[in-house]
C-alpha cells in the first residue's frame, strides 16, 4: 500500500489492511507516495487544500528518508507512529512530531532532518510513481497494488471506508475488492461520502 502519513483515508485503509492480515493469508508492505508531488503544479485547488499541501513534506521525506537508509521494513512501525499522533493525538506537524515518531519506531533522530531537505525528494518521486501510475491518472492515496500467485499484479486506488472493518468484517471486504477489482474492464464503483473519517 502506499500512503501519505497525513491522508486521513489512507490511514483507515492502512488500518484495515492490518486486520486483514489477521484473517486472511495476506502480507501488508507500505510504501511512500506524496499528495504534495501528486499536486505540484496543478491549478484551480481550493485555498485550504493548497495550505494543508505546503505542510506535506516534512512527513513523507521523514518517511522516504528512513526507508533508503534502514530498508523497507521500518516503514510499517514509522507509519503507525507517524499517523497515531497526527489522526489520533492531533499533533502538530514539525519537528517534535517525527522527532517522538522516530523514537517510537527505533529510528534515530537525525532522520527528522530530512523533512527540510531535498536530498531524498528523487526516491520520494520514485517511490509515488511506482505505486500510482499503474493505477491511472488524478488518483491517490490509498494505492495498492496486490500481487498475486500467478505473478500478475493487481493495481487500483482505494477503497475509501470509514470506519475501519474488523476481524472478519476485514477479510469479507478484502474478498470482495479482490473479486471486482480483478475482474478484467472493471474500472470503478463510487458513492458519495455521507460521513469523516472515523478512526476507532
Amino acid at each position: 500500500m502506499w500512503f501519505d502519513p497525513r491522508c486521513p483515508w489512507a490511514w483507515i485503509t492502512s488500518r484495515w489492511l492490518l486486520e486483514v492480515e489477521k484473517v486472511r493469508e495476506v502480507e501488508v508492505r507500505f510504501h511512500v507516495m506524496s499528495l504534495a508531488v501528486l499536486n505540484e503544479g496543478r491549478e484551480g485547488l481550493e485555498e485550504w487544500y493548497s495550505r494543508w499541501l505546503t505542510h506535506g513534506w516534512g512527513p513523507v521525506r521523514v518517511a522516504i528518508a528512513a526507508e533508503q537508509k534502514y530498508g523497507n521494513a521500518v516503514l510499517r512501525d514509522l507509519y503507525t507512529a507517524l499517523g497515531t499522533r497526527i489522526h489520533h493525538e492531533k499533533a502538530p506537524i514539525g519537528r517534535d512530531l517525527y522527532l517522538a515518531a522516530l523514537a517510537e519506531a527505533g529510528l534515530p533522530a537525525e532522520l527528522a532532518d530530512a523533512a527540510e531537505t531535498t536530498d531524498h525528494d528523487e526516491a520520494l518521486k520514485t517511490s509515488h510513481h511506482a505505486g500510482l501510475d499503474p493505477v491511472g491518472e488524478d488518483l491517490g492515496t490509498p494505492a495498492i497494488h496486490v500481487h498475486g500467485p500467478d505473478g500478475r499484479v493487481n493495481a487500483f486506488f482505494g477503497p475509501v471506508i470509514s470506519p475501519i472493518p474488523r476481524g472478519e468484517e476485514a477479510g469479507r471486504l478484502w474478498d470482495g475488492v479482490l473479486l471486482v477489482t480483478g475482474t478484467d474492464g472493471f474500472f470503478e464503483l463510487k458513492r458519495g461520502r455521507t460521513r469523516s473519517p472515523i478512526f476507532d
